[in-house]
């Protein structure tokens, strides 16, 4: 079940996110929520390291959903977050439209590749369209985390 591993429980999910109106307020943000869940990382790391894989090209998907991530040789395991804004915003996605599903994936520096199978099945999961209505109308962590899990098991 890779979404209990890589959320961990409810408190790496953020529903209904206020007041993000731009892709650098959604990466200021995602670095102080990242931060709270790491032991030696600050937000302002966090931050630059996302911005500068941006830099190397989008990680929106399309369809509202992106995927943001980075790897840290500070880390020693993965950090992951979900959030659902309240308002979609633009983030250069790849077709263009605005996002509102963020999953944004911290990844150990010095580890193998495997995290390339966990962006793939993120993606996979966050491309089906009933998956993300599903997101999309779950205003509670708790209620959406137990939903994630279940359908990570199908």
């Amino acid at each position: 079940m890779l979404i209990a591993s890589l959320l961990v429980n409810a408190s790496h999910i953020y529903c209904d996110q206020q007041n993000i109106t731009s892709k650098k307020r959604l990466i200021e943000k995602l670095s102080h929520y990242l931060a709270e869940h790491s032991q030696n990382l600050s937000a302002s790391r966090i931050y630059h390291a996302l911005l500068e894989r941006e830099r190397l090209g989008s990680t929106g998907l399309g369809k509202g959903v992106a995927i943001p991530h980075t790897r840290l040789p500070e880390l020693t395991e993965n950090i992951a977050i979900i959030m659902v804004l309240a308002s979609p915003i633009k983030y250069e996605a790849a077709d263009k439209q605005p996002i509102d599903i963020v999953f944004c994936l911290l990844i150990p520096e010095g580890g193998d590749d495997y995290h390339l199978a966990h962006l793939a099945r993120i993606a996979q999961i966050l491309r089906d369209p009933n998956n993300c209505e599903t997101i999309r109308q779950t205003p509670d962590a708790e209620e959406l985390f137990n939903k994630l899990l279940a359908i990570d098991d199908d």
